[in-house]
């Protein structure tokens, strides 16, 4: 038997923040994103998950602070989810169900090393 990793997907998309998506549009996001964290539970593989707000500072090195958040080649983090697989392999076949892909968004899967 393999022992089980940690992985987290972290979830990145283009913000337009002119869009005002419709009721229904809402609704069809929520099912699908309900679906794919859903079915991640149901696997029992699931560990935690966290949607990110559009409030934020960024500090730098300097300890100066700056208000928004990033957005970086167009993209800003939306995200994550922390999962437990066999292997990288596994943890990214789970990523290809995120809805964010249908929104032209990506994820990214990557390990988690203790601290």
């Amino acid at each position: 038997m393999t022992e089980k990793q940690i992985f987290m997907m972290l979830f990145r998309f283009t913000p337009n923040f002119e869009y005002r998506p419709s009721e229904e549009e809402q609704k069809q996001m929520r099912e699908a994103w309900g679906s794919f964290i859903g079915g991640i539970a149901m696997s029992e593989k699931l560990i935690s998950t966290h949607q990110l707000g559009f409030d934020g500072k960024q500090i730098t090195s300097d300890s100066s602070v700056s208000e928004g958040i990033t957005i970086q080649d167009n993209q800003t983090l939306g995200g994550n989810m922390i999962v437990e697989a066999d292997s990288l392999e596994e943890a990214t076949e789970m990523a290809k169900g995120c809805p964010i892909l249908a929104m032209g968004g990506t994820v990214e899967v990557r390990s988690i090393m203790p601290m």
